[in-house]
């Protein structure tokens, strides 16, 4: 259901939802929506105009398949990097091909994304959490494995589809500290830089 500037989600879901409440985390295609109700083998979610321009939520219809994952618990295993589920901006596949048994994705992306990608660092495609094999500022190459393509929606996209796209968060939060400075003993910034560095014993 579309609003003016909202758009109301009702996904049809199975073990995702066991023991799952209102009011929860699912990221749905790498989106942290927040559950409004809970049916028999469904929820719903609201998604706000924010959500909207920075993904490709707004194009989904009925049928579409979806990646869908719980939040994680302080405590759990890792098997991805960390994701947030908050969307840097949506990517469009321009290649794909069978490499053995791996499925190689080029995905062209906006700056807001290619800025913090670094060679074998991590992205995520969709919610995927993806290795980059190599870069450069107009788009990204990623590679997944058979399980991956059969148990998410990505095995099944192509040239032309899109895919919503998060950064690295550590990478975001080392760019602001060296954007800002840091504070010195007189309250005021300096940038970091390798004199900084070595001021600080670091060189």
């Amino acid at each position: 259901m579309r609003g003016p500037a909202s758009a109301a989600l009702k996904i049809k879901a199975g073990r995702i939802i066991r023991q799952a409440h209102q009011g929860d985390s699912i990221a749905v295609n790498g989106v942290c929506l927040t559950v409004t109700k809970l049916g028999e083998g469904f929820f719903t979610a609201d998604v706000v105009a924010e959500t909207l321009a920075r993904s490709n939520l707004g194009k989904l219809g009925p049928g579409d398949m979806l990646n869908l994952e719980r939040a994680m618990r302080l405590g759990d295993r890792m098997g991805g990097h960390l994701v947030s589920g908050h969307i840097d901006g949506v990517g469009v596949i321009s290649g794909k091909k069978a490499e053995d048994v791996a499925l190689v994705f080029d995905i062209s992306a906006p700056v807001e994304v290619t800025r913090y990608l670094i060679e074998k660092g991590s992205v995520a495609v969709d919610g995927i959490s993806l290795t980059v094999v190599n870069f450069n500022e107009q788009s990204f190459r990623v590679s997944i494995i058979p399980h991956t393509a059969r148990n998410t929606t990505l095995g099944y996209k192509g040239p032309g589809d899109t895919v919503n796209l998060e950064a690295d968060l550590i990478g975001k939060y080392i760019e602001k500290f060296l954007l800002n400075g840091c504070p010195d003993t007189g309250g005021k910034k300096e940038g970091i830089s390798l004199s900084f560095l070595a001021d600080q014993g670091f060189l």
